[in-house]
C-alpha cells in the first residue's frame, strides 16, 4: 500500500489550515471581514447608541452631555471588540418589509455569521424559579429546567443554493430552498454539543446526554446528520449518553416532559424552530439569550434570541433580561471570565424573586427599571 503526502508549508501546520479543512483564500476573506465588521461596529455603534435619549430624556449612563454618552459608548465598544466579541441588540422591523431580501437586516445577519463562521449557536433555555408560573406550562414542569440548545448556524436551508422565486411557463410561481449539510459541517456542531454535555453532569432525566433532533425518515440530509452524529459518537465520545428524535416529536417533548432534557442538538431550521418553542417554557421569549462560536481566535456573536418587537418599539418596556444574560454569556465563553458571569446570572435571579417583572412576564416594569433592579445586586 503507497501512502501519499502531502507538502504542508510552516504557516498552513501553524494555524492548522489543512487540518481545519480551510484555505489560505478562506483565512484571508474572514480576516477582511472580521475587520471592517469590527471597525463598522467601532464606529457606527457609539453613533447609535450614544445619540439615543430614554423615556426620560437622558443619553446612555443617565447622562444629558452627548459627547460624553458617545465617548463612553465608544470606549466600550473598543473595548469589547479588541476581545474578540461582538455583543449585538435584535434586528429588523416592518420598514424593510418591501425591500428586497437581500437588503433586509436579517440578510446582513446571516453573512455575518456566515463570514465569521460562528457554526455552533448554543441557546440555553433555564427556567428561573420565580418564573415557574409564567411558563406556557404547569410549574411541576418547569422548575428546575435547564436545557442547553445547540444549533447549528452557518449551514442548511437558510444559506443551500439554489434559493429563488421562479415564474413557472405555466404561469404559477414556484419557490426553492435548498437544505444542505456536510459530513465536516455536521461533525463540528456535533463535537460542541457533546463537549458541552460532558460539562453538565448529574442529569437524571430520559435524555441526559446529548439529544440529536432530525428528520431521517423524510429528509436526506437528515439521514445523513443522524449518520454522522452516531459515528462522531462512537469514535469520541462514548461516554456520552447519544439519543436521536425526529425533531416533530421532539417538539412534543418539549412540551410534555422538557426536563427530561440536557443537551438538544439540532440543526439550522430545527434549532431555530425548536428553540423559540423553548422560550415559553421559561415564561418569555424575552429570557433566552444566544452565544454563536466558532473556532478559537474567531470572534463570538451574542445576541438576545427575540427579534426586534416592532409593535413595542420606542416605549421603554421590552424586556432586557435576554440582552443582559447574553453578556453573561460573552463573560463565561469568550472573556473567560465564569465568576463575573456567575455574578450576573444571580443578580438577574435575585431580582427576580424581588418581583421585578416586566409585561411579558406578568409585570409592569419599563426596561431601565428592570434593568434598575438587576444592577443592584450587582
Amino acid at each position: 500500500m503507497s501512502v501519499t503526502t502531502q507538502n504542508v508549508s510552516g504557516v498552513d501546520r501553524w494555524f492548522s489550515l489543512t487540518a481545519r479543512g480551510s484555505t489560505y483564500s478562506r483565512e484571508i476573506r474572514g480576516g477582511v471581514v472580521t475587520f471592517f465588521t469590527m471597525a463598522y461596529i467601532v464606529v457606527l455603534n457609539p453613533l447609535i447608541i450614544g445619540t439615543a435619549k430614554d423615556m426620560n430624556g437622558e443619553f446612555v449612563g443617565g447622562t444629558t452631555d452627548v459627547v460624553k454618552a458617545i465617548t463612553m459608548v465608544t470606549a466600550a465598544t473598543a473595548l469589547i471588540a479588541g476581545l474578540m466579541t461582538i455583543l449585538m441588540g435584535a434586528v429588523g422591523g416592518p420598514k424593510w418589509d418591501s425591500v428586497p431580501r437581500d437588503k433586509r437586516p436579517e440578510a446582513g445577519l446571516l453573512r455575518i455569521r456566515k463570514e465569521l463562521d460562528v457554526y455552533a449557536n448554543l441557546r440555553p433555555a433555564f427556567c428561573f424559579p420565580a418564573l415557574a408560573g409564567a411558563s406556557a406550562l404547569k410549574p411541576e414542569l418547569v422548575e428546575g429546567l435547564d436545557i442547553m440548545i445547540v444549533r447549528e448556524l452557518t449551514s442548511g436551508v437558510y444559506f443551500g443554493q439554489p434559493k429563488t422565486i421562479e415564474q413557472l411557463p405555466n404561469g404559477e410561481r414556484r419557490g426553492v430552498d435548498t437544505q444542505s449539510y456536510t459530513t465536516s459541517e455536521i461533525r463540528r456542531v456535533a463535537a460542541r454539543a457533546f463537549e458541552l454535555a460532558r460539562g453538565r453532569t448529574g442529569r437524571t432525566g430520559k435524555f441526559p446526554g446529548v439529544l440529536s433532533c432530525e428528520k431521517s425518515n423524510v429528509m436526506d440530509s437528515g439521514l445523513l446528520w443522524r449518520e454522522e452524529v452516531t459515528k462522531l459518537h462512537a469514535e469520541q465520545y462514548g461516554d456520552v449518553k447519544l439519543d436521536h428524535m425526529l425533531a416533530d416529536a421532539a417538539a412534543m417533548h418539549l412540551v410534555r416532559a422538557p426536563k427530561d432534557i440536557n443537551v438538544l442538538l439540532a440543526d439550522n431550521l430545527f434549532g431555530d424552530i425548536l428553540s423559540d418553542e423553548a422560550s415559553m417554557l421559561t415564561g418569555s421569549i424575552g429570557m433566552l439569550p444566544s452565544a454563536s462560536l466558532g473556532e478559537p481566535g474567531v470572534p463570538g456573536l451574542y445576541e438576545p434570541v427575540h427579534g426586534s418587537a416592532p409593535d413595542i418599539a420606542g416605549k421603554g418596556i421590552a424586556n432586557p433580561i435576554a440582552a443582559i444574560l447574553s453578556l453573561e454569556m460573552v463573560m463565561r465563553w469568550s472573556l473567560g471570565r465564569a465568576d463575573v458571569a456567575d455574578r450576573i446570572f444571580a443578580a438577574v435571579g435575585k431580582a427576580l424573586d424581588d418581583g421585578a417583572r416586566t409585561a411579558d412576564i406578568g409585570g409592569t416594569m419599563s426596561t431601565r427599571q428592570m434593568a434598575d433592579a438587576i444592577l443592584k445586586h450587582l
